[in-house]
């Protein structure tokens, strides 16, 4: 598996190493429409619903974004609204699923829920992948599940290792956070597509292994 340095080292390069660059800024919009539009909402049952739809869309797309960034594909902003028309119904349903099965396990213990929460954070990579075919939402949690067998712990370092940028952004008057969630989430796209690499590399040699 590639080493969190390079995701973070790739996720620059693909952002063009400056934070002023045109990649970076629309990436930070990207970013900053689910927790801006979340936001908005009040503390209403009717708000709550409207929530729970615009969410799992929401992340629909910024995964395909973020996906298409780390991959050098041309891709408009306007793509993080592209699960509202192309896989909306298995959108939302994941989206709440997801929360739904995070909350459960937390009931146990914060733990349990905090592990689950990184079993089933390739879902949404996996999702826009399969948008438009007949994959359910529930066969995305499962194969994130199993992506993330025995990778958590890194993608936990992963994270971790954002955790002093969000510190320093916090002292810029708050505004810095919103410049590294973009280096964050594409280096959490460059993990997902590492990841999903070493997997085809793993049934490759497993079926040349058994045609030998």
């Amino acid at each position: 598996m590639v080493s969190n340095f390079t995701l973070r080292q790739n996720a620059r390069k693909q952002l063009g190493e400056n934070i002023f660059k045109s990649k970076w800024m629309m990436m930070l919009v990207v970013c900053a429409i689910l927790p801006v539009a979340e936001s908005l909402m009040t503390a209403t049952v009717v708000a709550g619903i409207i929530s729970i739809v615009l969410h799992g869309p929401l992340l629909y797309g910024m995964a395909r974004t973020q996906v298409e960034c780390v991959e050098n594909k041309r891709w408009d902003i306007l793509h993080v609204f592209c699960g509202f028309s192309e896989d909306f119904g298995q959108s939302v349903l994941l989206g709440f699923l997801r929360e739904l099965f995070t909350l459960l396990w937390s009931l146990l213990f914060i733990v349990p829920g905090i592990v689950k929460s990184y079993s089933y954070a390739m879902a949404f990579y996996i999702r826009q992948e399969a948008g438009g075919t007949k994959t359910e939402a529930i066969d995305c949690i499962t194969e994130s599940r199993k992506m993330m067998d025995g990778h958590k712990w890194q993608l936990f370092c992963l994270d971790l290792s954002f955790f002093g940028w969000y510190i320093v952004g916090a002292l810029c008057l708050g505004i810095g956070v919103f410049f590294v969630a973009p280096y964050h989430e594409v280096a959490r796209a460059n993990f997902y597509e590492a990841l999903k690499a070493e997997r085809v590399a793993s049934f490759t040699e497993n079926t040349e292994g058994a045609n030998v």
